[in-house]
């Protein structure tokens, strides 16, 4: 017989009555519209988003980047529904003009929607 998957469950809900950023692909909630720092990135693919904290995405290894503002310490994010690389968390920053960056991740336009009370 064929082993029965655990059906998927989103780790984390954030409450319907903020604004969020959900996956595009699965729509798991990713952060409120809180925790938003800058629209002004650069991702890989495109425009992204800096967000202070984010929920149901996993984090893979890091590793050193050059990136526009310089070389940083990233690791790629992924949604932990559906395994869609998101963007990459700032481990640590080597400019100390970028030093704010640490800790704080980087999602891509193309990869979320905006949800709940939007106008």
């Amino acid at each position: 017989p064929a082993a029965r998957l655990p059906p998927r469950t989103f780790h984390s809900y954030l409450p319907g009555s903020h604004r969020t950023y959900s996956c595009v692909h699965c729509r798991a909630h990713l952060a409120r519209h809180e925790e938003l720092i800058s629209k002004s990135f650069q991702g890989s693919h495109g425009r992204a988003y800096l967000f202070n904290s984010v929920v149901n995405v996993g984090c893979g290894p890091a590793e050193q980047r050059l990136l526009l503002t310089g070389l940083h310490s990233v690791a790629d994010i992924f949604c932990q529904n559906c395994k869609t690389t998101l963007g990459w968390k700032y481990e640590q920053a080597f400019e100390s003009s970028q030093k704010y960056k640490e800790g704080k991740f980087i999602i891509e336009m193309s990869h979320m929607v905006k949800e709940n009370g939007w106008d």
